[in-house]
């Protein structure tokens, strides 16, 4: 076994290869870019080595320097975990050459299945049922409109290279094909290097279904059963889920048997994922599912798989690297209940689920599991971290077990629930609320399902309740437990020398601003907010009427009622109540210039105005439309002084290696608009309208 190796990746996979490792007594060394200099997974390993500045082309994709990182520090394998160089088999040539070991398959195996085309033309060869379409080498765009033409619309323009949504378009008219096929291109050269595309048959109804295989240097290779990630946004997952539900033996049988074919075929060594697309419009069918592709890697889900099986596929893998046989022959590895991972990201789902960047201010995971089930979280970040607009904005997976599909979803959305992230724009409620749609509840998923449901899934949460109001006041009021003596303003940090009174609080809940004031009745604090504030009233009961018209006196939320002397505000009944039974609930973060309440899977931020602060004055204005993250301005498509239509695109922003159309949101005629090629930053005016304030310039 190895005495050391170099993981060549960062975040949340760094993090639990280094677990592994330090468990077989394997010390670990660390890569990373100034961006990541103190992370986590730079915290964890035994060594940790800087290879570049932030932009992953000049740090993680850098092989050279990973390459001269582990012999400096005298590793001998190098773990490229997923993402990245993990499967560039110029990387593992370069690695061999250099006298280590490459923990994962050989450099011929993954240029087997590297391009989805041949890939996809070996498979025929070897008997895998393969999606109906043209895998060519003719990339031009009469043929390949002709062959779209052939197959059958709807079609799937997909990149040959890479994955995860990149490089793909849904067509289903020819009159859209050649733009679909620019776009297409466009993000595959940026993604991946390579603009060449594949066309295929839409499926209809799809699921997506993979077989976790693994396979040793001496011939052998098992699978370690399936996967179902249906449940995707932008052809992205979401939550995955072992075993598949409704799986039948027969199918099983039959994917099972395909997947370890594939992986035969190339004499495939380590961890590997034969992705299928299934056609469910006549329920799950042997006869109805097809290859898509190999993921020669360890997968993000691999969790789930974990789970479900007891085994860990880390461990395996450098197991293998290290030249032993397959830890378990095919007939030894069991099923056993059944298994979810959330993936946990910094994005607005309500925004067509855009990345976002900003600080955890607070970041808490649940600590136990519901009776019966598990629970695990794999992350990369810690409170205080940033989400940089460098790498893939995942905070954590959210992974759990029981002993059958209900009770884990069960142990999912109670996880979800006791989730809490402040400082950044989370796609916690999102996951909540489809964790809770009644037909992923039924198991009845395919790919389609969240786009159908979208609006459903992302819709703003209702108004905060008053009660929730009512503890942010508290704590931008600076209360932080009961008051302590007869004169609780003494305790109060400002108010130590003044006569006790009312304090009045400025709160701003999006667009609104809210003026609660925070008193002192018989030894409690208390809260009155007023009657104009839009929120519904709490679980307990509805709002007092105010006495007389205008602002309401009589508190509306008793935060610490007499039944609990060593109360604190986090968490604390509101009410002399708990919000919807069991323990009091009221669990909240303040942060510079905010206060989050959590109810459940949504967090209601608080602004929390420093009247020192001067206003904005409104540069870029209604007349103007800003970044929405940090991104270059890839391509722009009207010209200053054109007139536009509300909703035509004006501009593509690259970001996070995603394209991301900026539209007019009315119409209008542009003054000035941001030059093709400029880097921006989160904010910057992208746009500006003409007979609107002039505001900043765009960046050109």
């Amino acid at each position: 076994m190895f005495a050391k190796i170099l993981i060549a990746n960062r975040g949340e996979i760094a993090c639990r290869i280094i677990r592994t490792a330090r468990r077989m007594g394997i010390a670990t060394v660390a890569v990373y870019s100034d961006a990541d200099a103190h992370a986590l997974h730079v915290e964890m390993a035994d060594e940790a080595v800087r290879i570049g500045p932030a932009p992953v082309g000049e740090s993680y994709l850098v092989a050279d320097k990973i390459i001269e990182a582990a012999r400096m520090r005298g590793a001998e394998a190098i773990h490229p975990g997923y993402g990245f160089l993990s499967e560039n088999p110029d990387f593992v040539d370069k690695a061999v050459a250099a006298g280590l070991t490459f923990i994962g398959p050989s450099a011929a195996s993954i240029r087997a299945m590297g391009l989805k085309d041949a890939a996809k033309r070996l498979m025929e060869q070897a008997g895998v049922p393969v999606v109906p379409g043209y895998h060519g080498e003719a990339q031009e765009i009469v043929i390949l409109a002709s062959k779209a033409r052939e197959i059958g619309y709807p079609v799937l323009i997909k990149a040959r290279a890479g994955g995860g949504g990149k490089g793909m378009r849904r067509v289903d008219n020819p009159d859209d094909f050649a733009e679909a096929l620019s776009g297409a291109r466009r993000e595959a050269k940026a993604a991946f290097g390579d603009d060449r595309v594949l066309v295929e048959k839409y499926i209809e109804k799809p699921r997506h279904i993979e077989c976790q295989v693994f396979g040793d240097n001496f011939g052998n290779a098992v699978h370690l059963f399936e996967r179902d990630c249906s449940a995707q946004r932008r052809h992205q997952k979401v939550i995955e889920e072992a075993p598949a539900p409704g799986m039948t033996e027969a199918m099983r049988a039959a994917m099972t048997e395909a997947a370890v074919t594939a992986a035969k075929a190339i004499a495939y060594s380590g961890a590997g994922t034969i992705e299928f697309i299934v056609d469910t419009s006549q329920g799950l069918r042997p006869d109805r599912f097809w290859f898509m592709e190999m993921n020669t890697r360890l997968q993000v889900e691999h969790p789930v798989t974990e789970m479900v099986t007891g085994l860990d596929l880390v461990e395996w893998q450098l197991r293998v690297a290290a030249g032993e046989r397959l830890p378990k022959a095919q007939e030894d590895i069991r099923l056993a209940g059944h298994a979810f991972e959330a993936r946990l990201y910094a994005e607005d789902a309500a925004k067509g689920f855009l990345p976002a960047t900003g600080t955890l201010h607070h970041l808490k995971f649940p600590e136990t599991a519901p009776a019966g089930t598990e629970m695990r979280i794999e992350t990369g970040v810690r409170a205080g971290d940033a989400i940089s607009p460098y790498y893939d904005p995942m905070i954590a997976k959210l992974v759990v077990h029981g002993p059958d599909r209900p009770s884990a979803l069960a142990a999912l959305r109670e996880a979800l629930a006791h989730t809490e992230i402040a400082g950044a724009t989370v796609n916690v409620a999102f996951l909540a609320a489809l964790a809770a749609d009644s037909d992923f509840s039924s198991g009845n998923v395919d790919t389609g399902l969240i786009a159908r449901h979208q609006d459903t899934l992302t819709a703003a949460p209702p108004p905060p309740a008053k009660d929730i109001v009512a503890a942010a006041a508290l704590a931008a009021a600076g209360i932080d437990q009961r008051p302590a003596t007869d004169d609780p303003w003494s305790g109060l940090p400002g108010y130590a020398h003044f006569q006790a009174m009312p304090k009045r609080v400025e709160l701003r809940f999006g667009e609104e601003g809210i003026a609660a004031t925070v008193d002192v009745e018989d030894g409690r604090w208390s809260v009155a907010i007023p009657p104009a504030h839009k929120g519904r009233t709490s679980a307990q009961g509805p709002t007092p009427t105010p006495q007389g018209g205008g602002e309401s006196q009589r508190p509306y939320s008793e935060v610490f009622p007499p039944d609990r002397r060593d109360g604190s505000l986090s968490p604390s009944p509101l009410r002399g109540g708990v919000r919807g039974g069991g323990e009091p609930s009221t669990r909240l973060a303040r942060w510079p210039g905010h206060v989050t309440v959590f109810d459940g899977a949504v967090g209601y931020t608080f602004a929390v105005p420093d009247p020192l602060e001067q206003a904005d004055g409104g540069a870029g204005g209604v007349g103007s439309l800003r970044a929405p993250m940090p991104g270059l301005v890839k391509l722009v498509r009207v010209a200053r002084g054109e007139t536009v239509a509300k909703g035509q695109p004006l501009l593509i922003l690259e970001a996070m290696k995603m394209e991301h159309t900026i539209a007019a949101p009315h119409d209008g005629v542009i003054a000035e608009i941001a030059a093709e090629g400029a880097q921006v930053n989160d904010g910057v005016v992208l746009v500006r309208f003409a007979d609107q304030d002039a505001g900043q310039h765009p960046a050109g």
